[in-house]
């Protein structure tokens, strides 16, 4: 994440904060991440240094017609500065900084197959046991940790997952 992904977050936050349009354009930030990481056309043409800035402009504009005058802020600050490149590490870096401040945060939950509500509802109770804040779920799928899963919240980790208790049983059989 570039510094200057995280200044313009901060900036945008701030503006909208003041506008108090904070939760609002937290969805825009999302479609935007969501947008960008779903078309692989889409991130080429923001990246592309030959495409020009007002032709840049005037395309998300009309893919985000519905954004908040923030985030259409946002678009021009960007072509003002040429960092069209920038634009989805802003939209990451803007959704963390709005949980941040709304008391959210996010559990990363890896498991070896998608997440079923069932499993997602135990997840979210194991997580009360050591977090009194919102959580909100975040799932990756990895196939080697074998079943179980592994909760990420910050700093703190849990590991639950079936390579984890292999591992441990191969050096407690190893001392």
């Amino acid at each position: 994440m570039s510094r200057a992904a995280i200044r313009y977050a901060k900036a945008i936050l701030e503006l909208a904060n003041a506008n108090g349009k904070a939760s609002n354009v937290n969805e825009d930030m999302k479609s935007i991440a969501t947008s960008i990481a779903e078309s692989a056309e889409l991130k080429d043409f923001l990246a592309n240094p030959t495409v020009k800035g007002e032709t840049k402009i005037s395309a998300l504009t009309e893919i985000f017609a519905s954004a908040q005058n923030e985030t259409k802020g946002l678009f021009q600050l960007l072509l003002d500065n040429k960092r069209f490149e920038i634009l989805p590490a802003v939209a990451s870096q803007y959704k963390l900084l709005f949980d941040e401040m709304s008391g959210v945060e996010v559990a990363k939950v890896t498991t070896a197959f998608p997440i079923t509500p069932e499993l997602e509802a135990k997840v979210l109770a194991k997580i009360k046991e050591f977090s009194n804040k919102s959580i909100t779920v975040q799932n990756i799928v990895d196939e080697s940790i074998i079943g179980g899963f592994i909760i990420r919240i910050g700093d703190k980790q849990y590991n639950a997952s079936v390579a984890s208790r292999l591992q441990n049983l191969k050096r407690e059989l190893l001392n």
